[in-house]
């Protein structure tokens, strides 16, 4: 082969080479354009995505969902920026069913007995009166040796028209009974109920007193014709009561069912009988 056909040889390889490499940057470019087109789709998709969950966050805070007044009343306060003073946490609501058995009224007829509520705010000192509401008497006599009460949380106070702290239902809705119900005994003529009385709570049916009680902290006037069963007063740890309701409750529904800001539950009850030298 001649020079010249060497050099014309060397040349057109050095021109397939080149070209080779032309085309495969050519190939390269478009890879990279497609690549760069599928990662900036995916950044857009991924923007969308988060600018969507930011909205729906921003709706769900400025838009949140009614609290019906039956949450309100059984949902846990938990709102003040410290407990009352005395006061420790309050034990979780019972979990398991509870009833019990009307007793024979004649068990606690004609005597008086001194009744010990501890709390997880402190101890209530009652004296029931079972000469004036015998069967009253004898059932929370019953219930308190059974432990229906204990751990169960006083879940309304009321503070506005009537001022009472309700207490009775282990199962902290307002809803609860022992399985039984009886009469109204030993209701006031006037309608009114001193500070420091003791006194069954109960529906429209006057048969249907059972294990809720409520505590006035402050004199209440309640114009229901059949009244409510006045069965003790509050001999000492008022105190607590008056705490406690001075705490305030949780936002009110038109019938007060509304549970108190400090949590206060009954952690035991303790009853024996009065002796008359006491």
């Amino acid at each position: 082969m001649s020079p010249h056909a060497r050099d014309r040889a060397r040349d057109k390889r050095r021109s397939e080479k080149y070209q080779t490499v032309l085309d495969q940057r050519a190939v390269d470019s478009r890879r990279n354009k497609q690549v760069l087109g599928i990662v900036l789709v995916m950044v857009v998709v991924i923007a969308g995505f988060v600018g969507l969950s930011m909205a729906l966050n921003k709706n769900n805070k400025t838009s949140p969902s009614a609290t019906s007044p039956s949450a309100l009343a059984s949902a846990a306060p938990g709102a003040l920026a410290k407990p009352v003073t005395g006061c420790v946490p309050a034990p979780k609501v019972p979990a398991d069913k509870r009833s019990a058995t009307l007793p024979d009224k004649k068990s606690a007829a004609g005597k008086t007995f001194i009744a010990t509520v501890s709390t997880n705010c402190g101890d209530i000192t009652m004296e029931l009166d079972g000469a004036k509401a015998p069967q009253t008497v004898a059932s929370f006599l019953s219930l308190a040796k059974s432990g229906y009460w204990d751990d169960s949380p006083c879940h309304r106070l009321t503070t506005s028209g009537i001022f009472v702290l309700q207490c009775g239902d282990p199962t902290g809705t307002g809803g609860g009974t022992p399985g039984y119900g009886y009469g109204v005994e030993n209701a006031p003529a006037n309608f009114t109920y001193p500070k420091g009385s003791l006194a069954m709570a109960r529906t429209s049916d006057p048969k249907s007193n059972g294990g809720q009680f409520f505590i006035v902290y402050k004199e209440t006037t309640l114009n229901d014709p059949t009244g409510y069963s006045i069965f003790g007063k509050i001999t000492s740890g008022m105190d607590i009561v008056d705490r406690v309701a001075a705490a305030g409750a949780t936002a009110a529904d038109a019938n007060q069912n509304t549970a108190p800001l400090q949590p206060i539950s009954i952690l035991a009850v303790n009853v024996t009988e009065k002796k008359a030298s006491q």
